[in-house]
C-alpha cells in the first residue's frame, strides 16, 4: 500500500512579551509592580514563581525592587517611578492595595512608606492619638510599614518603597511629590488622577 504523504507542519512562533518603549511621562498601570520592571500584577493570591537565574552565581532575593531599572547617568539612586490611575477619593483604596501586593510578593513592611497629599491615613491618625513621640518612635523602630501625610513628609525618613496617595489638591500633590521622589530609594508608586500627576512629573520634579 503506498505511503500516505505526510503532511508538512506548520509551527506557529510563539511572540514574546512585548517592550514598552521609555517615555517621558510615567504610563498608567492599573496594579503596582512590586519590582522594577513595567507589568501588571497579579490579584493577591498564589505568589509569582521566582524568575529564572540570569546568570551563575546571581544572587537570589526576595525584593527585586532593590536596584532601580533605570537611572540617568550620573544619577544613581533613581527610582522607577509608577502611576496607579485612581480618583482623589479612591488614592487610599488603591495605596492601601498596593502596599498589600508589595508586601504579598516579598516585601519587608519596613521597606515600604506611605505618604497621603490630603487627610491623613486612619493608621496615623490613630497612633496620633496616642501622641507625637509614640508615633516617631514607630518610624524608628522600623519594624512596619510607616504612614505619614504631606504636613510630616519631610520626616520621613526614606525607604525603598514609596507609595503616595493623591488624596488632596493639584497643589498638595505639588508638595508632596518632590518629597516622595526624594524618600524613595527603588520605587515610587503614585495612585492617584494620570494627569495631574503626570503634569508634576513633567515638571521636572
Amino acid at each position: 500500500m503506498p505511503p500516505f504523504p505526510e503532511e508538512p507542519q506548520i509551527s506557529e512562533s510563539a511572540q514574546g512579551p512585548r517592550t514598552t518603549p521609555a517615555s517621558s511621562r510615567v504610563t498608567p498601570t492599573p496594579r503596582p509592580v512590586p519590582g522594577p520592571r513595567s507589568a501588571v500584577s497579579p490579584r493577591p493570591g498564589p505568589r509569582p514563581a521566582p524568575p529564572a537565574p540570569r546568570a551563575a552565581g546571581a544572587k537570589p532575593g526576595p525584593a527585586p525592587a532593590s536596584k532601580p531599572s533605570a537611572a540617568s547617568p550620573g544619577d544613581q539612586a533613581a527610582p522607577q517611578i509608577q502611576l496607579i490611575p485612581a480618583p482623589a477619593d479612591g488614592s487610599l483604596d488603591a495605596a492601601d492595595e498596593a502596599v498589600d501586593l508589595l508586601l504579598d510578593s516579598g516585601r519587608a513592611p519596613a521597606e515600604v512608606l506611605v505618604l497621603t497629599t490630603g487627610d491623613p491615613h486612619p493608621w496615623t491618625a490613630h497612633e496620633r492619638s496616642f501622641g507625637e513621640d509614640a508615633y516617631w518612635r514607630q518610624q524608628d523602630a522600623a519594624d512596619d510599614v510607616f504612614y505619614a501625610d504631606g504636613a510630616s513628609a519631610d520626616q520621613a525618613k526614606p525607604r525603598p518603597v514609596v507609595v503616595v496617595a493623591a488624596n488632596g489638591g493639584a497643589d498638595a500633590v505639588k508638595t508632596v511629590l518632590p518629597t516622595a521622589l526624594a524618600r524613595a530609594q527603588a520605587l515610587l508608586i503614585v495612585c492617584g488622577d494620570p494627569q495631574q500627576i503626570n503634569s508634576v512629573l513633567g515638571a521636572g520634579v
